[in-house]
């Protein structure tokens, strides 16, 4: 100690910390107090559904996001899923903005579907992702953003908030991707449609484009971390409207009723799957109302993973 009295160092102890010397600063260097008496307002979350994204669909941004579409995207879902596209030809008349509503098994989904959406809505696409989960911390909801072009959507209850820029996006000539099942699959059956993309179509005046997916489940169940190649596909059907006076629950049920048409068009042929539908007779995505086991057994091949797309060495070799 006399040693450090001695060369002068202890007067460096006196000096405050660089914590206490920032507290000492005032304003502007510093965040402003409240006044005493004065109830301090609420704090402005900034993730979850009221993360700004606009910043997201600004030129930078969607050239980026363009060139991860056509580049690392596509390659790695030509790797994990070889998808075979049906249906492009039932879009020809599409134009301008349409919502496209698809079933959900897996996160795979929507690479799929941005790599399999044709030209022009494909690069002017912003997806509804869940806010809870993919806009939780200023991380996730960055990446999601700019990668994706995803934009919040609160699925535990109708958010007016998620609602509005849904709307305003299509009147800027954004075309969405929509999930009207609210979640992925648990255990590839499907849920309910909710009313969300019905309500959004209703409102904007825009059409639905339907679409299935199959076999996306074997490739990134939910629960699974590590992805396992296989192959899927990807139905599109004709773009429908909501009618005169059609509620967006009754939309939402013929959305559903189109996309398990498509279901069964994948599984079996176009001609068998318009008989079943138009005598009322089509599966439902929702598969039967039975216990887990038996569920599980209903779904046949689709829960298991076809055999190995590598071809072997020939007899002999």
């Amino acid at each position: 100690m006399s040693l450090v009295r001695d060369l002068g160092l202890d007067r460096w102890r006196k000096l405050p910390s660089p914590a206490r010397r920032l507290r000492a600063l005032s304003f502007p260097l510093r965040a402003p107090t409240v006044p005493a008496g004065v109830a301090p307002g609420p704090d402005r979350r900034r993730t979850g559904a009221d993360y700004d994204t606009a910043w997201a669909r600004r030129w930078p941004a969607r050239m980026a996001r363009a060139a991860l579409v056509e580049g690392p995207m596509r390659l790695g879902v030509e790797a994990l899923a070889s998808p075979r596209r049906q249906g492009l030809d039932r879009l020809s008349d599409l134009d301008g903005p349409a919502i496209f509503a698809a079933n959900h098994h897996s996160h795979i989904d929507t690479p799929l579907l941005l790599t399999s959406i044709p030209d022009p809505w494909r690069h002017k696409m912003a997806v509804g992702a869940a806010a809870d989960y993919f806009f939780g911390t200023h991380l996730t909801a960055a990446v999601s953003a700019l990668v994706i072009g995803a934009f919040p959507i609160e699925r535990t209850r109708v958010g007016r908030r998620s609602a509005d820029l849904a709307a305003g996006l299509i009147e800027d000539g954004w075309s969405l991707l929509i999930y009207p099942e609210g979640g992925r699959s648990p255990d590839g059956w499907g849920h309910q449609f909710r009313g969300g993309a019905a309500y959004l179509a209703r409102r904007c005046g825009v059409p639905v484009a339907p679409v299935h997916i199959e076999g996306t489940g074997r490739i990134l169940r939910k629960g699974r971390n590590l992805p396992q190649p296989s192959v899927a596909s990807i139905t599109f059907g004709r773009p429908i409207s909501p009618g005169d006076g059609e509620s967006a629950a009754r939309f939402a049920a013929r959305i559903e009723a189109v996309v398990a048409s498509l279901a069964d068009e994948t599984r079996t042929d176009w001609y068998s799957a318009r008989r079943r539908a138009h005598a009322s007779a089509t599966p439902a995505l929702t598969g039967p109302r039975t216990g887990a086991w038996r569920r599980t057994w209903a779904l046949g091949d689709r829960s298991r993973r076809p055999a190995s797309r590598r071809q072997g060495w020939p007899p002999g070799f």
